[in-house]
């Protein structure tokens, strides 16, 4: 995101910036910062999960606070007890930079839908700064969301991986979930659907505690479905999302189904580790490491699937998937549906599973060319 100065149309009018320190210039210069000395009136700051420093830990509340750098008030839209409507009746305009992993349950795109809503109650326009998504705009993967299991971790009806942009969900989002809202999306320049973030010469900067690297980016639509089970996602461990396990299985086991299992663009290799923190927090987990070889072949909600079959499989006693406190499987809001959780329990290979979604995904890729910016 570049502002030299803010577009003639705002003036001097109260802008809202719904943001955190992960959306930065090319400089490295925070959105707020640039934006204000661009000339924007920014009166008040909003954050998603993580919070403005993107530095507390996943789907712990954050605390509404005051920007020491801006001297801005910071409201906390993620489990901070805000009225966005009151917030919002103090602005002219909410103007939206956040990065984004191009994942349906990668939170920052629902507390954008949360923002367009209410915004439309109280009359206020939306403008997105677009920001590439990370592993590209070319490839769309798993089932639709089904509207009985829609949450926080998945409002709109798109697959795990959308293989949008953020302004581009923003479109999709007033179509299906805020009509009334004003929304502009100001384009993200030079940036094109088959372009991978190390192709943009930007430098990455982690948008959550547990995505360091763009190649965390990349797995993270199939390697999050692991956290609706008992296996360990890697947290608390150098490499988050890129290594599966757990104390009751056997890591070279793993290695070889998988390896023979016909997931193009990936290979594993046994690995053991001890995560300090989340689950199996100071166990010694046996497991696999994820290594892509060929990123434009490689599937990763199918790949995430496969893992979770081949771990099933090798410890059936043991594996299991975890419920919320309402009697909701996690992994089925993470998966967008309840078919895929059962397939697995009943035994079908990956491909039989991720075969049940070719329709949905076919569909989709001819529905998503509508609400595209860039070629």
């Amino acid at each position: 995101m570049v502002v030299r100065r803010p577009p003639e149309r705002w003036g001097s009018e109260p802008i809202g910036l719904l943001t955190n320190r992960a959306a930065t210039t090319r400089d490295m210069v925070d959105a707020a910062r640039a934006l204000m000395a661009a000339g924007v009136h920014l009166t008040l700051l909003m954050v998603p999960e993580h919070g403005l420093d993107v530095s507390v830990p996943p789907g712990e509340p954050v605390t509404s606070t005051q920007d020491p750098r801006s001297g801005l008030p910071v409201y906390s839209l993620y489990h901070g007890g805000v009225v966005l409507a009151e917030v919002l009746s103090s602005v002219s305009r909410v103007v939206v930079d956040l990065p984004d992993v191009g994942a349906r349950f990668f939170t920052y795109a629902s507390t954008l839908v949360q923002v367009m809503q209410a915004a439309a109650e109280v009359g206020v326009p939306v403008t997105v700064l677009d920001r590439p998504n990370p592993i590209t705009g070319r490839y769309v993967e798993g089932p639709l969301m089904e509207d009985a299991l829609r949450s926080f971790v998945g409002m709109l009806p798109v697959p795990v991986r959308h293989g949008l942009t953020l302004g581009e969900l923003a479109h999709l989002a007033r179509h299906h979930m805020a009509p009334g809202v004003s929304l502009d999306v100001i384009r993200a320049r030079g940036w094109r659907r088959e372009m991978w973030f190390d192709q943009t010469g930007r430098s990455w900067v982690p948008p959550s505690p547990n995505m360091p690297h763009p190649e965390t980016a990349l797995v993270y639509p199939g390697m999050c479905l692991v956290e609706g089970t008992n296996l360990s996602e890697g947290r608390g461990t150098p490499y988050p999302f890129q290594v599966v396990g757990a104390p009751w299985l056997d890591g070279d086991a793993l290695a070889r189904a998988l390896n023979k299992a016909g997931l193009p663009g990936v290979r594993f290799r046994a690995v053991t580790f001890r995560p300090c923190a989340s689950k199996h927090a100071g166990q010694v987990c046996a497991g696999v490491q994820i290594h892509v070889i060929d990123r434009e072949a490689f599937r990763p909600v199918r790949t995430g699937i496969a893992i979770l079959t081949a771990a099933r499989a090798q410890a059936p006693d043991h594996f299991r998937f975890l419920q919320t406190m309402d009697g909701t499987f996690t992994f089925d809001r993470l998966i967008g549906n309840t078919e895929a959780r059962r397939r697995i329990e009943d035994g079908h290979t990956w491909q039989d599973i991720a075969h049940s979604w070719e329709e949905e995904e076919a569909r989709y890729t001819l529905h998503k060319r509508r609400y595209h910016l860039y070629t």
